[in-house]
């Protein structure tokens, strides 16, 4: 009667401890699937604002014809931003949107320089698309940053770490801007 019992105290928490793997491992799979539906966020908006540019570019082009510098800053940003997203590797693809983020910026700077322009709709729905992309981009940067904390939160604590470091769970790269994007751009006349 005493072996029974220990047997079945034995089995229980054997039991239990294959739920606790169980549910560890599954919580890991579905953070580690919501960082890459974050990241695919990112993606999709990125892309939009990318088909956008051209566009932005053009209407701008029309007025400012003697600014070809920022209209060149603008197509080699957006080349590296495409074969930053080829490679795959977070921190690079950041560093490139980080470039087409400083180039965008100028651009809207010299449009301020042309009240026609200011004031032609296409510009102005451009524009407005243009914010309205930013907004989104902002936020699925934020959402994408939350889920890899909980992500890298759950790889590095106890007891969760354990599981994380049985079945190889990597930590996220986090969406960071560098220093020099967070500097306002300098455009002259």
């Amino acid at each position: 009667m005493k072996t029974l019992i220990i047997i079945a105290i034995v089995v229980v928490l054997v039991i239990a401890l294959i739920a606790w793997i169980a549910s560890t491992y599954n919580n890991l799979v579905n953070l580690r699937n919501r960082v890459a539906n974050g990241w695919a966020q990112i993606d999709v908006q990125l892309k939009q604002r990318a088909d956008l540019i051209p566009n932005l570019v053009n209407t701008v082009k029309g007025y400012a014809t003697h600014e070809s510098s920022v209209f060149e800053a603008v197509t080699q940003a957006r080349s590296a931003v495409k074969a930053a997203a080829d490679s795959g590797n977070i921190a690079q693809r950041a560093q490139a949107e980080n470039a087409l983020d400083k180039a965008i910026i100028n651009v809207l700077a010299v449009a301020e320089a042309y009240p026609e322009l200011k004031a032609n709709s296409n510009f102005m729905d451009l524009q407005s698309q243009l914010k309205t992309l930013e907004d989104k981009i902002a936020y699925a940067r934020q959402f994408y940053n939350d889920v890899a904390l909980k992500m890298n939160n759950a790889v590095e604590m106890f007891p969760s770490n354990i599981i994380a470091g049985l079945f190889h769970f990597e930590k996220a790269e986090y969406y960071r801007v560098e220093e020099s994007a967070r500097e306002v751009p300098q455009v002259q006349f």
